[in-house]
């Protein structure tokens, strides 16, 4: 105990001796936490986390209700491409019919987004020490590229039923299918650019692109901006990009 308090006055001392400027230098050159090398495990650890936080703020916004069908930035319309479809359904007095259609596609993309969190979670359990490398140092949607090719597949087979089970329900299918199908038996000869026939697919895809611009939205705010960084070790991690 002796000895440590010697040390201690003799390090005081020696403080005391220097100007400031010299005491700034001396303090500035002791590296900080944030400036420590990071190990694999916590690149991986805060890349999880990220995903993780990123993931289910995305899922708890578009799954709850008017998450789709409400913004503009993801509400799913009825496809541009299809304009004369819907032109010729309204002119027979479909109306109803149509924005039920688009309404009910919208409450779809928010239930089936509900069912995604599993899926994130799995992926990003399973992601390797080379993924988060290639994240950490990727663009700012990175994470965000990385889990789409990862979960894609999956996401698709589980949207599709609850996508189809409200086209049924508003029974658009019916007419929808006899129409486009006309429509690009004649582009053939007018030369206008066909039609997807397959509501499920497009609207599935629609749905897709919807949580993955929240997902991008989340990973670019955890990167840009310290106070979404909401763990110690996200903040260590991120501060070293």
């Amino acid at each position: 105990m002796r000895k440590i308090t010697i040390l201690a006055f003799a390090i005081a001392a020696t403080l005391q001796a220097c100007d400031p400027q010299t005491i700034q230098s001396v303090l500035s050159s002791v590296p900080s936490a944030a400036s420590v090398p990071l190990t694999n495990e916590e690149v991986i650890a805060g890349l999880k986390e990220a995903l993780e936080v990123g993931t289910n703020s995305a899922v708890s916004f578009t799954s709850k209700m008017d998450g789709f069908n409400k913004n503009q930035l993801i509400r799913i319309p009825f496809p541009e491409e299809a304009q004369k479809v819907k032109d010729w359904a309204i002119s027979n007095g479909l109306k109803s019919q149509v924005d039920a259609f688009e309404d009910n596609l919208n409450r779809a993309a928010e239930k089936a987004a509900a069912e995604a969190a599993p899926i994130f979670i799995n992926a990003i359990t399973n992601m390797s020490i080379q993924d988060g490398f290639n994240i950490l140092k990727g663009d700012s949607t990175a994470a965000t590229v990385y889990l789409r090719n990862a979960t894609q597949a999956q996401l698709y087979e589980k949207f599709a039923p609850i996508i189809q089970n409200k086209i049924d329900e508003v029974k658009l299918t019916s007419y929808w299918e006899p129409i486009t199908k006309a429509y690009n038996t004649a582009s053939i000869f007018t030369g206008n650019a066909q039609v997807n026939t397959d509501l499920k697919d497009y609207a599935t895809n629609k749905a897709l692109d919807g949580l993955f611009f929240y997902v991008a939205k989340e990973e670019k705010n955890i990167r840009q901006n310290p106070a979404a960084r909401v763990t110690d070790l996200l903040k260590k991690v991120f501060s070293q990009q």
